[in-house]
């Protein structure tokens, strides 16, 4: 299978959007550094030091395969009684106040500079952890044309050349239009997915990297995830911004 280079993969945006878009930009490149959360100075950082140190934290013991909360960081009873398809999941935070912020940020006020600081923060995770391929994960196109970028694969992007690990945007497709996961009952959340995905490589023997930003019950990734092991994938590990816990 054959990898576009980095730069040549090319955001999807119709050209009223992408004109806004670089406006955006060039209208923040003008101001002052200021933390996205405090406004404080931040010396060109994305948050000043002490909003950094205030993000909510994951616990230290967790669910190996799905980052839930457990006693001894054993299996969770819902991963005990039906495996994910994913073999792993690394998550940033704990989705609480402020990284809901934080993602509100990037997927509805388009300050593109939180995929890259989430990007140089899951490098910073994982290291050179052994994986072949990144795959954002997809929106559909009714979706990607009403919000103008994927936030996914903005971290994605920022991600592999991190890591120097080829980037694939363009073989896991959602092919499947659903009511928004946040929109439904966690129960309804499995059946929404289910078959909204399709993959059109052949990834056998291939130890992929699945980006998303937020996992609450885990059924898009899992949907994904069911997907690319169809098409070959010998493990499917998912990155992510946040996970949410039960309190």
């Amino acid at each position: 299978m054959n990898y576009r280079g980095h730069s040549g993969w090319l955001s999807i945006l119709p050209q009223p959007d992408g004109l806004k878009r670089l406006g955006r930009q060039i209208l923040n490149a003008a101001l002052p550094a200021s933390c996205l959360l405090c406004g404080a100075e931040s010396d060109a950082a994305l948050l000043c030091p002490p909003c950094t140190s205030d993000l909510p934290k994951l616990p230290a013991t967790l669910c190996p395969l799905c980052s839930a909360q457990t006693t001894h960081g054993e299996r969770c009873g819902a991963c005990l009684r039906d495996p994910p398809h994913f073999d792993r999941t690394e998550a940033l935070f704990h989705y609480d106040f402020p990284v809901d912020r934080i993602i509100h940020a990037l997927k509805y006020g388009h300050q593109l500079a939180v995929a890259d600081w989430c990007a140089h923060r899951l490098a910073e995770r994982i290291g050179t952890g052994d994986y072949d391929c990144i795959l954002p994960l997809p929106l559909h196109p009714e979706r990607l044309r009403e919000r103008g970028f994927n936030q996914s694969a903005e971290i994605a992007k920022t991600l592999g050349i991190s890591l120097n690990f080829p980037v694939d945007r363009s073989n896991l497709l959602r092919t499947r239009a659903t009511p928004r996961q946040a929109e439904l009952p966690l129960k309804e959340r499995h059946r929404n997915v289910r078959g909204a995905f399709e993959c059109r490589a052949d990834f056998t023997g291939k130890r992929l990297l699945l980006i998303d930003d937020v996992m609450t019950t885990g059924a898009t990734a899992n949907e994904c995830s069911r997907v690319l092991k169809l098409h070959g994938a010998a493990s499917v590990t998912v990155a992510l911004i946040a996970r949410a816990l039960k309190h």
